[in-house]
């Protein structure tokens, strides 16, 4: 059966105020739609279920490599306490994620937040942006993968080269091999999931048991260090921070605009959890099950990376993992422990490969939501026997294979951190705008101390956007910019909701 282009939203109203850009999509609407037979996803999901996927998501290799070199390049060993910042402020989302996903379980995440809240043109415009997001993480994630996978295989390269033209092969298997297991459904996932964080964390115990045996804690000492010029102090501002172009601060390394830095770059590790709430339509009882997977997973992981920053900022000297090279490995290495590289690397492969996993979960459903109401090609929306948008799937696979396979990305991954970041605002806001918009819903979980954790919550985020570099701002409204075309050009018009309103209006 075919999608049929006209509203079904004769059952009820679809907006509750306003009108044109600023449409909005009742919750109750929302809800409804997940009940149409050709667009229904499978309930399949429970707490259990979503904080291993959070879990999965969020503990990736950045845990084996960015803190290396983050406290190496920026933070010295106050690396922890940038964990700690970034952990914060996802903190403080994640609680205002938690109440819109327990209130509004529907698939699309803070695209279907924002449509409920601030209308459509700002629901497009976080859609867009969560595009951005997953896309650029799985294909970032995914040739990681790569990499640690010719560590495995004794050095040899995934990556094979066409004359100028590289092409990396094991970034394209995994993202194919995981989109045949999504399209299968999202409990296999799961399972899979399951197995590859068992073996990822039983990794990490391992390297913080015997990491702390080398454990002295004059290496944490200064714990901030002194800040010291970058060696490139002479470059273009556009790779400053925003903070530091604003402030005067100028292009340095450690001291507190580093440890600041550091916080907006550790961020990244963090990125996923959010993920959780794009399967609130997937999940039994997701007034109860998604608040606690969302909280659930993001409690672990902090804990996770707090460990295993203390002890490698204690095996070793800050000083000796300077440099872009740096990884846990080194640490250990260092102390003739040349055994965890091989430990270590099978830690990350099966950490990435349920990053990717997730991150590639993320974005179908973000579409597939954004198809169900129009704003994309609504025959993307159909679900297959398995109760999956397996054309969806097929598509967001084959784009995420070609960036990961030909794709060299460079700095892009901080792309990843600022659209994160703003939808984390948006659905900060949003939380204080349906209290007051709509008191009467019913909550399976609340945000205490409203407003003011969601403020505190959006004050943290745009302090971490504030210190990412100028010119991943310049990217960013690039990007946005581009989707605005797209949305006057096409979404616009194919809305469901500019139907009724044309119908209602004829």
């Amino acid at each position: 059966m075919a999608l049929s282009d006209s509203p079904r939203d004769a059952a009820g109203p679809a907006t509750r105020r306003g009108g044109g850009l600023f449409r909005t999509k009742s919750v109750e609407q929302s809800i409804r739609d997940t009940d149409d037979p050709d667009a229904k996803l499978r309930k399949d999901l429970t707490s259990w279920d979503l904080t291993v996927f959070g879990v999965a998501v969020v503990v990736g290799a950045g845990i084996f490599t960015l803190t290396a070199r983050t406290a190496g390049n920026m933070a010295g060993p106050a690396v922890s306490l940038a964990f700690v910042f970034a952990a914060v402020a996802c903190g403080l989302a994640a609680l205002c994620y938690a109440e819109f996903a327990s209130t509004v379980p529907v698939a699309g995440s803070a695209y279907t937040f924002s449509y409920a809240t601030f209308g459509e043109v700002v629901a497009w415009i976080i859609g867009w942006d969560l595009i951005l997001e997953f896309a650029l993480g799985t294909s970032v994630v995914a040739k990681g993968w790569s990499q640690y996978l010719g560590t495995v295989m004794g050095g040899r390269s995934a990556i094979w080269h066409f004359g100028s033209v590289k092409f990396d092969w094991g970034a394209v298997l995994l993202i194919a091999i995981l989109g045949v297991l999504l399209a299968m459904g999202t409990k296999l996932s799961s399972r899979v999931s399951a197995v590859a964080v068992a073996i990822k964390l039983a990794v990490i115990a391992l390297v913080v048991v015997v990491g702390a045996t080398y454990f002295k804690a004059s290496n944490l000492k200064p714990f901030i260090p002194a800040s010291v010029p970058n060696a490139d102090s002479g470059a273009s501002k556009i790779h400053q921070t925003l903070f530091q172009l604003v402030t005067g601060g100028g292009n340095s390394h450690f001291g507190w605009y580093g440890l600041l830095a550091a916080a907006s770059i550790v961020f990244f590790a963090f990125i996923g959890f959010d993920v959780v709430a794009t399967a609130a339509e997937e999940t039994k009882d997701p007034k109860r099950n998604v608040p606690r997977g969302i909280l659930g997973s993001l409690a672990i992981v902090t804990v996770l990376y707090v460990a295993v920053s203390l002890v490698l900022t204690g095996m070793v000297s800050y000083k000796d993992l300077q440099g872009n090279d740096a990884t846990l490995a080194t640490a250990f290495a260092i102390h003739g422990v040349t055994w965890a590289k091989n430990i270590i690397s099978i830690g990350a492969l099966a950490g990435l490969t349920t990053v990717v996993m997730v991150l590639f979960l993320g974005q179908t459903r973000v579409l597939f939501a954004m198809a169900r109401d129009g704003l994309m090609p609504r025959k993307l929306a159909h679900t297959g026997p398995k109760g999956t948008p397996v054309r969806i799937t097929a598509i967001v696979g084959v784009i995420c294979a070609v960036l990961a396979g030909f794709v060299d990305f460079g700095t892009l991954e901080e792309m990843v951190n600022i659209g994160t970041l703003f939808a984390f605002v948006l659905v900060s806001i949003g939380v204080v705008v349906l209290r007051r918009t709509r008191p009467d819903l019913p909550r399976g979980f609340t945000v205490p101390w409203v407003p003011l954790i969601p403020i505190l919550s959006v004050i943290a985020c745009a302090w971490l956007m504030f210190n990412l570099s100028v010119e991943t701002w310049l990217r960013f409204v690039i990007w946005m910019a581009v989707g605005m075309v797209v949305y006057f050009a096409y979404g616009r018009r194919h809305s469901l909701l500019n139907t009724a309103e044309s119908k209602s209006g004829s």
